[in-house]
């Protein structure tokens, strides 16, 4: 009999009968679990290329102590997802061993990236001209693969800057390409976003690009500006509100992000890639940043982060069960109301910088009338189980990240504390 221990939970697994015991205390009490009595019923799951029926092992865990995580990212991830994987991780579905053992290319993993993809293209509404590709190196990596793929040395590209994160893909855009920023909001603090009417597109650039939703700022584009270049192309990094609202994928050439805010966990990047853009990469280009390589192979060219696609089509799947992306934008809206009402109607002692017109349902910055009280704000949240609300270092100040994944619990707690907060210190 093995042992595995944490300073939460215990288990003892006999490899003879296949019973797991479960230990929250610090006594010598387990309790029994039979892996081989499942307890709830058979699921099916289909994809393009695989129709399966799996029987699940029961969690092996209790509900836990778990906080409001307000991170902007690695983010929370939603609780039914986390134990959907708790339950799955010791044996896939009957396999024989975890995701995280299989062989990319095996029968299981292409079953699992492939239901992955076809749920993702239900839930945004993929037209069949654009590939999916799943990689890695998050959205930076993006910002140098993107010129390389679209562009010569000499061509121009046009960039609209309204965060850090807008700035950091114009800057390194400047090592494979001519980019210029058309607008930059970096002189009002970047709190807010241009009239499209002001853009100065230039007609030979070679893709218009935009981040649709600044995490550092909390600055999100509610419409997008049509790209005047003569290819057409919009480019947008959605890293951070990417499956939180319903979009016309048919109106961008590529759509990009990270997967640790709203869908997965850290490790993997989602490429949405119109396939006519596909195969004109610059002569330097490294393998691992061509797209026609990796679309090609499926994203399999070498070992893709398996254990987060599959993380991620969990996520997709319970997306799809909650009613779509219009639902999920209603439940968005809902909670990012609650918390900037909370914020307005303070009186002041509570400011959020950004234009009402352009906030962010997904992070939302805020600061306090007496900037000295910050750091208690932050350390008295936290004893009462809300973490990570403070602001990125270099704007300072609160954050509260309201992804997907965090509860409408989670806002109606932080909005009470605030209250209770103000009223002992205004």
């Amino acid at each position: 009999m093995s042992m595995v221990t944490s300073p939460q939970t215990r288990f003892l697994h006999n490899h003879h009968n296949n019973n797991l015991f479960y230990n929250n205390n610090n006594n010598n009490s387990f309790i029994r679990i039979t892996t081989t009595t499942p307890s709830f019923k058979p699921i099916s799951i289909k994809c393009s290329a695989t129709a399966q029926t799996h029987t699940p092992s029961p969690p092996i865990t209790t509900a836990q102590d778990r906080v409001f995580n307000f991170a902007a990212g690695p983010a929370t991830l939603p609780e039914n997802v986390l134990l959907r994987a708790q339950s799955e991780l010791y044996n896939w579905r009957g396999s024989g061993m975890s995701v995280m053992e299989m062989s990319h290319r095996g029968k299981e993993f292409l079953s699992i990236i492939q239901k992955a993809e076809s749920d993702l293209r239900t839930l945004l509404d993929i037209p069949s001209e654009y590939s999916v590709l799943f990689l890695q190196g998050g959205a930076t990596t993006q910002f140098a693969a993107i010129p390389l793929n679209l562009c010569t040395a000499e061509d121009t590209v046009d960039y609209v800057v309204t965060g850090s994160w807008g700035d950091k893909a114009f800057k390194e855009a400047q090592k494979f390409c001519k980019p210029k920023v058309i607008w930059s909001g970096k002189s009002e603090k970047y709190t807010k976003i241009p009239s499209f009417h002001e853009l100065k597109q230039n007609p030979d650039a070679k893709f218009l690009h935009i981040c649709a939703n600044e995490t550092i700022h909390g600055v999100e584009f509610k419409d997008y500006p049509t790209p005047k270049n003569r290819s057409g192309i919009l480019v947008a990094d959605m890293s951070s509100n990417f499956c939180s609202k319903p979009v016309d994928v048919s109106r961008f050439g590529i759509i990009y992000a990270g997967a640790q805010k709203n869908v997965g966990p850290s490790g993997v990047t989602i490429v949405i890639i119109r396939k006519d853009l596909i195969g004109n990469a610059q002569g330097i280009t490294p393998v691992m940043l061509d797209y026609k390589i990796h679309d090609e192979n499926n994203s399999l060219y070498n070992t893709p982060p398996c254990y987060g696609i599959y993380t991620c089509g969990l996520v997709f799947e319970d997306l799809l069960e909650q009613g779509g992306l219009k639902e999920v934008e209603k439940k968005n809206k809902k909670k990012g109301e609650i918390l900037y009402n909370a914020i307005d109607e303070s009186n002041g002692f509570y400011r959020c910088p950004v234009e009402k017109s352009v906030r962010s349902l997904m992070n939302v910055p805020f600061t306090l009338e007496k900037s000295e009280l910050e750091a208690e704000f932050i350390k008295e949240a936290a004893k009462e189980k809300m973490v990570q609300l403070k602001g990125h270092r270099s704007v300072g100040g609160m954050r509260a990240s309201i992804y997907n994944a965090m509860p409408l619990a989670g806002v109606e707690n932080l909005v009470a504390f605030m209250n209770k907060f103000q009223a002992r210190h205004a």
